[in-house]
């Protein structure tokens, strides 16, 4: 089987579009994303952890930032603009898959400063921003799913942008997303206004959860705990598309669907194991099904590509997934209390990316300038 027939039928067969979790401006200028694209690829997303190993692991970004700053640009605008580059290149390698789709996918993801995550006019603020900057309709605008983020993932869809609902960790929080996204289509519904060109996913996080309760239940020390390691993630993905089937299959929806809306899709993330006993492709094939998305990290694609089992898996095992579920709060694992840990973590996280970055980027500045003066 060739490496694009799987990636292929994942969304030709099963609804389930694949995209690559990963962008760096080599990728585009060599050629490479048209061709993980015409594999079978449908899209992309970034994020500052991404930008950051693509930015400081290469000197494809030098002559640009040079160049902006002998201009006067100061090192977050230099950011910025090397990141919009790159997000330009990536949209307009999907733009066609965009139109010929009619918007439901070749969407390219691109997040906010992630030191705001927790200020909801100042989110707003940056995701109107660079929403009007980069300026294309196949754009999603990634948004933290914390508390003080759902104001702002509303406003966002209610003003007509397009959201990827990121960092999400928990099934009360997603429920929240979804709730937020719809509230959002109907402000514009109130206000006369169209539904049926925006979109939105909702990223949740896979394998973190799995590398949590496996910790917590390593540290209990029982026989019963051991048995359930490598299980709470997909069990959780599965409630979480039970939750979006029953919350996009309501009165509530069926109004704005006849309006042409469309309903925003799970995306499961964090999708690459981090547990090397587990398989390279279980947070794919166990995660297949209709109105989907997996976004993947060039490995798992790989991975996935060569041996990923194309099958419907979403709503299967269910009942077992429930058991689970009501076994973890007996084995001493509080989800609540993983689901708030790791979206501090996920945020402190791209806190330290976006920000190391910064600074590698000033150290060069001044290393440029220092190199400048001794000649």
């Amino acid at each position: 089987m060739t490496k694009s027939n799987r990636l292929v039928r994942l969304y030709a067969e099963q609804g389930q579009s694949p995209w690559l979790d990963n962008l760096r401006r080599d990728l585009v200028r060599s050629g490479e994303l048209a061709s993980v694209r015409d594999s079978g690829v449908r899209g992309l997303t970034s994020n500052p952890t991404i930008f950051q190993k693509a930015i400081q692991g290469s000197a494809d970004y030098d002559e640009q930032f040079f160049s902006l700053r002998a201009a006067g640009a100061s090192i977050p605008e230099c950011y910025w603009e090397m990141v919009v580059s790159d997000i330009h290149g990536a949209l307009d390698v999907f733009a066609t898959l965009y139109e010929t789709s009619r918007g439901a996918d070749g969407f390219v993801s691109v997040e906010v400063d992630p030191n705001l995550a927790h200020d909801t006019e100042a989110t707003l603020t940056a995701g109107r921003d660079l929403w009007n900057r980069v300026a294309r309709p196949n754009l999603m605008i990634k948004i933290p799913a914390t508390v003080e983020g759902l104001p702002a993932i509303r406003r966002m869809i209610a003003e007509g942008r397009n959201v990827n609902v990121t960092l999400i960790f928990g099934l009360e929080r997603y429920q929240r997303v979804m709730d937020a996204y719809i509230e959002g289509l109907q402000d514009r519904v109130a206000a006369g206004l169209d539904v049926s060109n925006i979109a939105s996913v909702a990223s949740f996080f896979i394998s973190r959860v799995d590398s949590e309760v496996d910790r917590r239940l390593e540290a209990s020390g029982t026989t019963a705990a051991r048995a359930v390691q490598g299980k709470a993630a997909v069990a959780q993905a599965k409630l979480a598309y039970e939750a979006f089937q029953r919350t996009f299959d309501g009165h509530r929806w069926s109004t704005l669907a006849s309006l042409g809306a469309r309903v925003q899709r799970p995306l499961w993330a964090s999708t690459s194991t981090k547990n090397p006993s587990y398989p390279d492709t279980l947070y794919v094939d166990e995660l297949i099904g209709p109105s989907t998305v997996n976004t993947l990290p060039d490995a798992t694609i790989d991975a996935f590509a060569d041996h990923g089992t194309v099958a419907r898996r979403i709503d299967a095992d269910v009942t077992e997934c429930h058991r689970v579920w009501s076994l973890l709060p007996r084995l001493g694992v509080d989800m609540d209390d993983v689901a708030e840990q790791l979206e501090r973590e996920g945020v402190a996280s791209f806190r330290k990316s976006f920000d190391e970055l910064l600074a590698a980027l000033n150290a060069k500045d001044q290393e440029n300038r220092l190199s400048r003066r001794a000649d």
